[in-house]
């Protein structure tokens, strides 16, 4: 007895398409059996179809090409290095994963320097430490001299000399006469004030400062007679004033 041929393997979209025509049939012949069908049934029932047909025709494509379908693709699970750990008190949806490296912080500017070349004074010069000194004047000079002699008096003058470039603006002439009866008068060029045999005398309006390179002059009267009447010792400013008689 020969064997029987192998029946075709039917598809799914042919099984589909098997059961719309028979649904198709059987609603023909219940409709054509019946009397009075409207127009409007047999618009519906034709819809009903072509919307069958075209979905079995879209499953049909898609069964038979699969690999034209686009594949769902997933995010790969973050690691735990990327997931940061949530304060306490924070819910599952508000937590945001953790950066692992945080950006690095930009430089700050550079601060700009501005060179600054050192001034010096004129009047000032650089000392050991580096810091200007304020420079003083040169030591006074005087000279003392007799200008005229009377019988029981003379005149003097004292010059006081600046031998340096800045003004001196303060001195002190000191003379020491040999009797406390010796008087001084007629002063000019200072203001003189005495303790016994001294005799102090301090500038004026005219002759302080002294400027530098410059001189001025003190003047005055010893009522005294000239011999063993000579001042013992002159000092301005702590030096001793030279033209003094042996």
């Amino acid at each position: 007895m020969p064997a029987t041929p192998p029946q075709p393997r039917r598809t799914v979209a042919i099984i589909l398409l098997d059961r719309i025509v028979a649904l198709a049939t059987a609603a023909r012949r219940v409709l054509t059996g019946r009397a009075g069908v409207s127009r409007l049934t047999w618009v519906a029932v034709v819809a009903v179809l072509g919307v069958l047909v075209a979905t079995v025709v879209l499953v049909a494509g898609v069964l038979r090409t699969p690999e034209k379908l686009a594949p769902v693709t997933l995010d790969p699970p973050l690691s735990v290095d990327q997931v940061g750990t949530p304060p306490a008190g924070t819910s599952r949806a508000q937590a945001r994963p953790a950066a692992t490296n945080p950006p690095p912080a930009a430089p700050p500017p550079a601060a700009s320097v501005t060179a600054v070349a050192p001034t010096v004074s004129a009047t000032t010069g650089p000392t050991a430490t580096g810091s200007p000194a304020v420079a003083t004047p040169a030591a006074l000079l005087a000279d003392f001299t007799i200008e005229d002699t009377a019988l029981l008096s003379y005149d003097a003058a004292v010059t006081i000399t600046n031998p340096g470039q800045l003004p001196s603006p303060q001195w002190t002439l000191v003379l020491t006469f040999p009797r406390e009866t010796l008087r001084v008068s007629a002063v000019e060029g200072a203001r003189v004030s005495h303790d016994g045999a001294v005799w102090t005398f301090v500038p004026d309006g005219s002759t302080g400062p002294v400027p530098g390179s410059a001189s001025v002059r003190v003047t005055f009267r010893v009522n005294g007679a000239p011999a063993g009447a000579a001042p013992e010792s002159c000092v301005i400013d702590g030096a001793a004033c030279t033209g003094l008689p042996n």
